[in-house]
């Protein structure tokens, strides 16, 4: 029951925010934060759970299903794995977060914009525990129509641009995955005479190599459209640099996971031979964007696009491990997830702060402000440190992991996707320099971190030192996964 509540209070505290808004205008924020904490708090107690299940030897998946529409074989089936409570741990982390950095920066429709938020946080977490293939595509567009509104609501001067193609990107991606899943479901009826959506049963579906090639390329776009991708990043960094603080947020440490986890949920598993055949060209790209997104977060000069590349350029070490069929690896990318979630989500949070105490996002017009805000430069470094992927933080184990397990995929592509990390240094040590280091150009006083701000990047900076330090829990949590998956 705890994975359908998860969902369910998300909904509903979303909406009591926008029905409640009109009582009093404070109310919603605080509607929302307590929703968000609850479901860190159940989170916590499916990830015991979880862990008294396994070590008494259960077969690591928690199920809840109840028939939807059983005459065309949909049932309202979730399940969760190691993977899906880690991915799940995230997601309310972010989510509070998210809550908080929204505390003062939106002043118009609040109602409205914490019930976009929350309902994109409960078709994020609906994706992540969602078995029935059905189910698992309407969870893929509840998280995008509010997205949508947030960016085209909230966001900056060009928000209606930026929105329309993140629609338009994502949803073209949806609709080809959607035809994929009816394939699937019409070859499996035609081999079994039963009509089935649950991803347990379309597991045991065997098509001909042809034709499964194409229903794994339907898939392989919508989740290489949201990872993204090159050349289907071209949606990202507009939305990223127009999106208010929360949904960029939101976008890099959550929506483009869902990516990441449909590829290894469903690619690798329904299409195991086809992924197999896709790999090496999956690898080229995955090194691809990581000099890609590096040598373009260089040339930035508007601090959330920079940060925008460098999301482009770490994904590519997901793609890379993915697709590199080694446990190794395979412990490397999810710890990747988790950690670019963390450090780039704390990233778009010092923009927001920068943008909202300075009202631009231009680094020319920045510099020196360490002097003014000596504790924002200080966790600024530490989370720019964790981007180049410096020892002891949490970027450094999941890049380090990728690239020992990639390297007996594919030693050249591997030597290639290394050189990353050197471009990495570049791009990250100019954002230092460009915005906090040199000489102040500011002419008015500048508000260091208050208490709210404060305690967001203590908790972020705990999570990703802790995370560098102790990464094992999170890999003893999905390495039955990277057993099953790479078997």
């Amino acid at each position: 029951m705890i994975l359908l509540w998860l969902i369910a209070i998300l909904m509903i505290g979303g909406t009591l925010c926008w029905l409640l808004a009109q009582w009093h205008r404070q109310l919603p924020k605080w509607i929302a934060l307590g929703t968000t904490l609850l479901g860190f708090v159940l989170t916590m107690v499916l990830a015991l759970q979880f862990h008294s299940a396994t070590a008494a030897g259960d077969n690591g998946w928690m199920h809840f299903q109840v028939n939807w529409i059983p005459s065309f074989g949909i049932s309202f089936h979730l399940a969760a794995d190691g993977l899906s409570v880690v991915m799940l741990l995230l997601t309310f982390f972010l989510a509070v977060l998210s809550v908080l950095c929204s505390w003062n920066e939106i002043r118009e429709k609040r109602g409205f914009y914490f019930f976009n938020l929350l309902w994109t946080l409960a078709g994020i977490c609906g994706v992540f525990v969602a078995v029935d293939m059905f189910l698992f595509y309407f969870f893929w567009e509840v998280m995008l129509v509010p997205m949508y509104f947030l960016i085209s609501i909230w966001g900056d001067s060009n928000r209606r641009y930026a929105s329309l193609k993140f629609f338009l990107f994502t949803q073209a991606g949806g609709l080809l995955m959607l035809l994929s899943i009816l394939a699937l479901y019409f070859i499996h009826a035609q081999q079994t005479g039963i009509f089935s959506f649950d991803y347990f049963d379309l597991l045991n579906t065997r098509s001909e190599a042809h034709t499964a090639k194409w229903i794994m390329m339907g898939f392989m776009i919508a989740f290489m459209i949201k990872l993204p991708v090159v050349p289907l990043h071209n949606w990202l960094p507009d939305a990223h640099s127009e999106a208010p603080t929360a949904g960029s947020l939101i976008l890099a440490g959550l929506l483009l996971k869902t990516g990441a986890y449909g590829i290894i949920r469903f690619v690798l598993t329904l299409f195991p031979r086809e992924a197999e055949t896709f790999g090496w060209w999956a690898m080229l790209l995955g090194a691809f964007g990581i000099l890609y997104g590096a040598f373009l977060a260089f040339a930035q000069t508007d601090l959330k696009r920079l940060i925008a590349y460098t999301s482009v350029s770490h994904m590519g070490f997901v793609l890379l491990g993915i697709f590199s069929f080694n446990s190794i690896a395979m412990q490397g990318v999810v710890l990747q997830i988790l950690t670019h979630g963390i450090s780039t989500g704390a990233l778009f949070v010092i923009a927001g702060m920068l943008k909202e105490r300075l009202h631009t996002r231009d680094i020319n017009q920045m510099g020196g402000l360490w002097t003014a805000m000596p504790s924002m430069g200080g966790f600024a470094m530490v989370f720019t440190m964790a981007s180049l992927g410096l020892p002891m933080l949490g970027n450094f184990v999941a890049e380090f992991l990728v690239l020992i397990g990639a390297f007996a995929s594919n030693a050249w592509l591997t030597v290639l996707a290394t050189l990353g990390l050197v471009f990495s240094a570049l791009y990250a040590l100019r954002m230092m320099q460009k915005v906090f280091l040199g000489t102040p150009t500011a002419t008015v006083p500048l508000q260091d971190l208050n208490v709210r701000e404060w305690a967001m990047m203590v908790v972020l900076t705990g999570s990703i030192v802790f995370l560098g330090l102790f990464p094992q829990p999170v890999i003893d949590m999905v390495n039955s996964l990277a057993q099953k998956v790479l078997k």
